[in-house]
């Protein structure tokens, strides 16, 4: 008693012709009968291998421009008759219903189209029905057929039906792949729609993601993880080659997604270092080794493993003082060769290029799993501009400070809140992250810039004369003063406190400039 099934008859109609012909002359060979439609019967048939027409098969022709070609109940019948209801057997026998043993089916491209930026009329024509629909009536019917959806099935398919046919757990395990990519189709189809009537949170939201690649653990030993890739493309992990190095981490990906996120709202060659998706080093110059050197000095101790980002193409410069220290992963658009070349001495460090930047400004959903559902949001693509300011102290920032502010704060973007950065000379000089009150933050983050003071030999803190950039309102004057006590001179602040009065007071008796963006940043 075997479960294999071996295919007499299959009908082969795909848009991703990758392997179909070698597969189509396998199943030829095999004595199998070959249905197929349009470009995929024109291909098998120009390789010399017998194919038949789906319209010659069915007695129906192609009606609507091909939007009706294999809706018919010779196909779907073909599909859906159950071997062992005699019942089923009599009427396909009846009504001249031939079983269909395999289908291969791969969709319109309307993901592609769409991310081409077709027009409204090109994308509704690339919404397949058809293939939907005859992949779902396959899969129903997997304990008799077997449907491919995915050119790579195509080997292992192959390879069963050389021992004699396919196992009725590769096509359960198949019409699982089946179900998946369809809802996935209806998924970009729905967003789509959702889109073009500017709905940022319909009344049901699908989420579809395509496996990249399992991960040894996820944030812990004991946890399991994956990657999975949502479909579009934002430059990123997910369009990144790995150059060189060890197997990613679940926590490896997640802290070099924070790193690339921050590097690309910079302007001027910037580095960014990360260690547990918080900065601990930030700095923009004219190329990237000075601004590796600055955001180093922020917090040497931190950077030590932890995650490197670029926004230009690395040289060997910058790689020859990034390779300096134990560094897990460095991600940047690109690297010469003599980039590569320094990496390419340290064995275990990961490298990866992704080609582009991402845009701050993009939209996009951001999802956070809860008990019970997930929380959807829109993307952080906020960027305050120097003309939305507004001075609310006595003193006006000097063009210097105000730089440093507008640098400051695009760095509190991207640091868990209660976030306070100090910044001079467009680099962090201190960074107080995740703290549950902000004077702690403020306190920190002083401390961090007194450190590095020590560790690079300098006579006083690298806070004396730099600005100091708030992610949300001070809620009481104690963290501007703590800022002040440490030696800012200016403060970038979003506003909007009961108590900013107070705040405002604070800061004109300590002689600060101050202004308000009317935007906060808060990261959780």
């Amino acid at each position: 008693m075997t479960d294999r099934i071996p295919v007499r008859r299959a009908l082969l109609s795909v848009s991703d012709k990758a392997g179909i012909v070698d597969f189509a002359r396998f199943l030829a060979g095999q004595g199998a009968e070959i249905l197929s439609t349009g470009g995929t019967a024109a291909a098998i048939r120009a390789a010399g291998i017998p194919v038949k027409d789906v319209s010659d098969h069915t007695g129906f022709p192609e009606i609507l421009d091909g939007r009706v070609k294999t809706l018919v109940p010779q196909v779907h019948g073909g599909l859906l008759g159950r071997r062992d209801l005699p019942e089923h057997l009599a009427q396909m026998e009846r009504h001249a219903i031939a079983p269909i043993d395999l289908v291969a089916v791969n969709l319109y491209p309307f993901e592609a189209t769409v991310a081409q930026g077709a027009g409204f009329d090109d994308c509704i024509e690339n919404i397949d029905i058809g293939g939907p629909a005859m992949i779902r009536s396959a899969a129903k019917n997997h304990a008799s057929v077997v449907v491919v959806t995915e050119p790579a099935q195509l080997a292992e398919v192959r390879a069963e039906l050389e021992a004699g046919g396919t196992t009725a757990a590769t096509r359960r395990r198949f019409a699982q792949a089946a179900y998946a990519r369809t809802a996935a189709y209806d998924a970009a189809i729905s967003a789509w729609f959702a889109g073009q009537a500017g709905e940022a949170f319909p009344q049901r939201l699908v989420a579809a993601g395509l496996l990249r690649q399992p991960l040894r653990y996820g944030e812990n030993p004991h946890q399991g993880a994956a990657f999975y890739v949502d479909g579009t493309n934002r430059p990123g992990l997910a369009t990144a080659t790995q150059l060189q190095g060890k197997e990613l981490s679940y926590n490896n990906l997640n802290d070099t997604d924070a790193a690339f996120e921050c590097v690309a709202e910079f302007d001027r060659p910037a580095i960014v270092i990360v260690k547990h998706a918080n900065p601990c080093g930030v700095a923009e110059a004219d190329d990237l080794a000075a601004a590796w050197d600055l955001a180093l000095r922020c917090d040497a101790v931190s950077a030590f493993g932890g995650i490197v980002a670029a926004n230009r193409p690395l040289d060997a410069a910058a790689a020859e003082r990034i390779a300096a220290i134990f560094t897990e992963v460095v991600v940047a658009p690109d690297a010469d060769a003599g980039a590569r070349a320094v990496f390419a001495r340290k064995k275990n460090l990961r490298l990866l290029l992704t080609g582009a930047l991402p845009d701050p400004a993009a939209p996009g959903l951001l999802l956070k799993s809860v008990a019970g559902g997930f929380l959807a949001q829109t993307r952080d693509a906020g960027r305050v501009a120097e003309a939305a300011l507004r001075v609310v102290t006595q003193r006006a920032p000097a063009p210097a400070e105000l730089a440093d502010m507008l640098f400051a704060f695009r760095v509190c973007k991207h640091v868990k809140s209660n976030a306070i950065v100090y910044a001079k000379g467009l680099a962090t000089v201190g960074i107080g992250a995740g703290q549950m009150n902000r004077v702690e933050s403020s306190r920190i983050a002083a401390w961090k810039a007194e450190a590095a003071a020590k560790a690079a030999g300098l006579p006083e803190s690298l806070a004396k004369g730099s600005v100091v950039a708030s992610d949300a309102f001070f809620p009481f004057a104690d963290g501007l003063e703590a800022a002040a006590a440490a030696g800012v001179t200016a403060v970038i602040q979003p506003g909007g406190s009961i108590r900013d009065a107070e705040v405002i007071a604070a800061a004109d008796r300590a002689g600060l400039a101050m202004v308000f963006t009317g935007m906060r940043h808060f990261r959780h």
